[in-house]
């Protein structure tokens, strides 16, 4: 049995468990986490020191956004209850107090089960507190907390191996981080214990996966998935691990090799939950009653196999609407009918998250919706709606499987697993009855970088590429543009271009040059990207002014050598690009030709774009 408290008081004052020989860990302001420590804080002094601390899945699920790196960062004080951001631990973005996360990380043995419990005893008043723990999974939450309050939550986390985006190996870094957002978050104490309990997994695509935020942190404007919120509806006797990720296909799952890390792991008697759709119905081998069938069926096979309790989730409705009649459009009906038959065949729970969504979205129509959805996006949720979408999941669990019936085992109402009682009804009062949802959404200003914030910094990669002669393809382009900006992909991909499925590695990268003018719209009116093409210069110009653009002022409009070749939009980007010496002064530059990876590398190294 494994069991390690963290207190972070100042030395002078004296536990209780110290007065019984049990002495804790004493945490100091000054610790920052390293591999060689074991634990301590996370901020961006020791972030960019380890690959890890960076990593979406691995590092806790937040990252900064580039422009507030290069700010004089708050540091971790320690004060009479416990350790806290110092001054300012919020950053204000118009009207609007955004939050920077105190976060702590720490080392336990092994692979498993651990209780956490997490203890706030606030200097001054904090308001508005959230407590994530492993990727940015909800714990609890409370509106406020007055001074010198004891708040305490517990939690279980599953630590298990996973397989990072874009990545081919399994990380198997036994580490825990604990996370605080609040208008002045503070930690006061941290008791870690193993536990034997069993384990809802979670199969499925970015609508369910663990998502990164980036701070100075705000909930309406975070990318989330359901499953992250789920440990908040959960009760004491189940840990959820979630392995769902962007991109994914019933059919990827498994190629990819998340299905392994899950098989490798679970046991009689824990549970499986399925949810996937949105990229099968991208892929026409995976119709609904084609692949994606087949699919599901061979997943229920293999968990009733081992003793692991399958179920099915409906795929989670989009914010979608016809824009003749303005009639809600729904793009996953057939998805979800499959799931609903093949539940009622297999004899196995299916949770409707589809019509409870949908009439969630229909109740509120499109425009309200929006407040539920990330920023310009129709498919993905932001915090709220991410934590609105996992009561109706545990909604479900509940009504479904607390009134379940059937006797198929392990698909029966109640089972014996090593001596412990289990089974679909058992889930059921695993889940809390009716928790305090967040209050209703209000609209808050985009995270855009302060005027006039300038770094000449120039990522490693761009310091000579590998096959340096070879053609620069169109969305390794646009992926380096992206670096040389500042920019972090994104995890996820709406789906505009048809020739772009997400579980590629650049779909992070053309979300990414969506959503911040990079890449627009008005400039594919065919809806595809040629991401595998080489890209031409004029191309490749074009994502580097756009990019400059969302940093500074580009420069006005002058006569160039390239006036000829400029039409529309492209004339400001060429004549940008000629005054700011991304084009050779002499008009010689040929536009419609490809570029080396070695040209595109030199022009992006020489542009001081932030």
């Amino acid at each position: 049995m494994y069991k390690q408290r963290y207190v972070f008081y100042p030395p002078e004052q004296v536990c209780p468990e110290e007065q019984t020989g049990e002495a804790p860990v004493r945490v100091q302001a000054e610790d920052l986490y390293s591999k060689e420590q074991g634990y301590g804080f996370i901020t961006e002094q020791n972030m960019e020191q380890d690959r890890n601390l960076m990593t979406p899945e691995l590092n806790g699920g937040f990252l900064p956004v580039p422009w507030y790196r290069m700010l004089e960062i708050p540091g971790v004080e320690q004060k009479g209850k416990g350790c806290r951001l110092a001054s300012p631990s919020s950053y204000a973005v118009g009207e609007t107090d955004r939050q920077i996360p105190l976060r702590f990380k720490c080392r336990v043995p092994q692979e498993g089960s651990y209780k956490v419990r997490v203890m706030l005893r606030p200097e001054d008043e904090m308001e508005d507190i959230r407590i994530f723990a492993g990727r940015r999974c909800l714990a609890d939450c409370r509106d406020k907390l007055s001074a010198g309050e004891v708040f305490s939550c517990q939690t279980l986390i599953q630590v298990c191996g996973i397989i990072p985006r874009g990545q081919e190996a399994v990380c198997r870094e036994h580490c825990i981080e604990l996370a605080v957002t609040a208008n002045q978050p503070s930690l006061s104490e941290i008791i870690i214990e193993s536990v034997e309990h069993p384990v809802l997994y979670i199969a499925g695509d970015s609508t369910v996966a663990d998502q990164s935020a980036q701070y100075p942190y705000a909930p309406q404007t975070s990318y989330a998935g359901w499953g992250q919120m789920m440990p908040y509806f959960v009760q004491g006797n189940l840990a959820v691990s979630n392995h769902a990720h962007s991109g994914l296909t019933t059919e990827s799952f498994r190629e990819e090799g998340h299905w392994a890390v899950l098989l490798e792991r679970a046991k009689a008697g824990d549970y499986m939950i399925f949810q996937f759709g949105h990229n099968d119905q991208k892929l026409m081998h995976l119709k609904a009653r084609e692949g994606y069938l087949a699919h599901l069926e061979r997943y229920i096979k293999e968990c009733r196999k081992r003793g692991i309790y399958p179920l099915l989730v409906t795929p989670v409705a989009r914010n979608s609407w016809r824009g003749n009649d303005g009639t809600y459009n729904d793009l996953l009906k057939e998805y979800a009918d499959v799931c609903l038959e093949l539940g009622s065949k297999r004899n196995i729970p299916v949770l409707d998250l589809h019509r409870l969504s949908m009439e969630f979205i229909i109740r509120l129509q499109k425009e309200d919706a929006k407040k539920y959805f990330y920023p310009s996006d129709y498919t993905h949720y932001n915090d709220f709606g991410a934590q609105k979408m996992a009561a109706m999941v545990c909604q479900e669990i509940r009504s479904v499987c607390g009134s379940w019936s059937g006797t198929d085992l392990p698909g029966g109402p109640e089972c014996v697993q090593d001596g412990k009682q289990t089974g679909y009804r058992w889930l059921a009062r695993q889940i809390k009855d009716e928790p305090a949802l967040w209050n209703e959404p209000v609209w808050v200003e985009p995270l855009l970088s302060p005027k006039g914030f300038v770094t000449g910094d120039v990522p490693e990669e761009l310091e000579e590429p590998d096959r340096p002669l070879d053609p620069l393809l169109r969305a390794e382009a646009l992926d380096m543009v992206l670096r040389r900006a500042g920019f972090f992909n994104t995890n996820v991909y709406n789906d505009f271009f048809t020739d772009i499925v997400g579980h590629e590695w650049y779909a992070g990268a053309v979300e990414c040059g969506l959503q911040n003018g990079i890449v627009t719209r008005e400039m594919y009116t065919d809806r595809r990207f040629g991401p595998l093409e080489p890209v031409t210069r004029l191309d490749f110009i074009t994502f580097l002014m756009m990019a400059y653009g969302s940093r500074n002022t580009l420069p006005e409009i002058r006569p160039c050598p390239y006036d000829k070749a400029a039409k529309g939009v492209y004339q400001r980007v060429l004549s940008a690009a000629y005054q700011l010496g991304a084009l050779a002064p002499d008009g010689t530059d040929q536009l419609k030709e490809s570029i080396s990876r070695q040209e595109g590398t030199k022009i992006c190294r020489n542009l001081k774009i932030m």
